[in-house]
């Protein structure tokens, strides 16, 4: 079920006594979200808030309780933080980090692909992400170039269907459609959903960066990177993106083949803002 319903607020209006809002940033079927100051911690934050027609949802309250558990557990200078959160009275919200930067997704709809000397670091550090969410037993679930913030390191966001591995695998099309791994579309078929759904996220997210569009309309059809796409990213590219879940590389070895990539980049081309080495 799709909602419309939204609290409205614009710049100035409380939030809770400590959060006031400075824009609304966006939002999903169950949730908004905003940029706030936040007399806590004095200074900018992101506040995901139930929407008002929601707030005695149990789903929608089961998700943002789901959230909360995952940011508690998950700690990585790649994964965006929680702060603090209300799961219960008359707006249930959770209190994220803000974090400066273009979304991913923003940055390839204006600019097309992006040179290597951005999408190297990026993908080097989403890979240390997810083999640290896997070596603790999660999994995201929905990596996909709208919850990646560009920055120095980018910042892996919305934990919002995030799930230990257990429970990952009990999963049919959790997730966002462009970008699910064949195994959360038809577990029966391709076995369940677990890490290797990540690298599946992964591997969709660099093509999208490398190649300046998506990397699949179905399964049927994958496109093809860049001709002068150097050829250890496309090997590591197409890898991730095997529809055999067990076919596809571990993140850490996503990390190893494209680190000397990286080594070969002139280092007055390296930053853009991102990373230097």
């Amino acid at each position: 079920m799709t909602s419309s319903a939204s609290w409205g607020f614009v710049e100035g209006d409380p939030i809770t006594a400590e959060l006031t809002v400075v824009r609304r940033l966006g939002g999903g079927s169950a949730y908004e979200a905003y940029l706030a100051f936040d007399e806590h911690t004095y200074g900018p934050v992101v506040v995901k808030v139930v929407r008002p027609d929601r707030v005695e949802d149990d789903h929608s309250l089961r998700g943002l309780a789901r959230e909360v558990d995952a940011l508690a557990t998950v700690n990585h200078p790649v994964v965006v933080r929680g702060l603090r959160h209300e799961l219960g009275g008359a707006r249930p919200h959770v209190v994220l980090e803000q974090v400066d930067g273009p979304r991913l997704s923003t940055l390839v709809r204006r600019y097309g692909r992006l040179p290597e000397h951005q999408y190297l670091p990026l993908a080097i550090e989403l890979a240390s992400a997810l083999q640290y969410l896997r070596r603790i037993g999660w999994t995201h679930l929905d990596v996909k170039p709208s919850n990646v913030i560009m920055g120095a390191p980018a910042r892996l966001i919305d934990l919002s269907v995030a799930r230990p591995v257990e429970d990952a695998a009990r999963t049919v099309r959790i997730g966002t459609d462009a970008y699910l791994a064949p195994e959360q579309w038809d577990p029966e078929r391709y076995g369940a959903p677990g890490p290797a759904s990540d690298v599946w996220g992964l591997g969709a997210t660099l093509f999208e960066a490398v190649a300046g569009e998506r990397a699949y309309e179905t399964f049927d059809d994958q496109r093809s990177l860049p001709d002068r796409t150097p050829a250890e990213v496309s090997k590591v590219v197409y890898a991730a993106l095997e529809l055999d879940p067990a076919n596809r590389p571990l993140p850490h070895e996503v990390a190893e083949a494209l680190e000397p990539v990286l080594d070969r980049q002139p280092p007055a081309r390296l930053g853009g803002g991102l990373r230097t080495r």
